[in-house]
């Protein structure tokens, strides 16, 4: 049984679409304090890009934990989130939202 580990919801960003499940770079979904921007540097998207857009908005806290499958997150304080994805195609006019429909 895994050791259900707390972290901030900063922590989840979205990400590059790609060979992997998970690629760079990270995408965050929130503005990074100023001592936290280096982890999340400025990316120059280029056309053919596919990102994963990932938000998440809370009634409660900002702190999530990941469940015993490994998987699923739920919010610490078991308030009410929701969470979905848009995976999008860099254009040279403009993006192509994949999952639009």
């Amino acid at each position: 049984m895994r050791k259900q580990r707390i972290l901030a919801d900063e922590e989840l960003v979205g990400h590059g679409v790609g060979k992997k499940l998970h690629e760079e770079p990270s995408i965050p979904n929130f503005v990074p304090a100023l001592l936290h921007r280096p982890k999340f540097p400025n990316v120059k998207l280029y056309t053919g890009m596919a990102l994963a857009i990932e938000p998440m908005v809370q009634a409660g806290g900002h702190q999530v934990k990941t469940l015993n499958d490994g998987w699923t997150v739920v919010t610490a304080d078991n308030k009410p989130a929701a969470h979905f994805e848009h995976t999008v195609i860099v254009d040279n006019k403009h993006p192509q939202i994949l999952t639009l429909r």
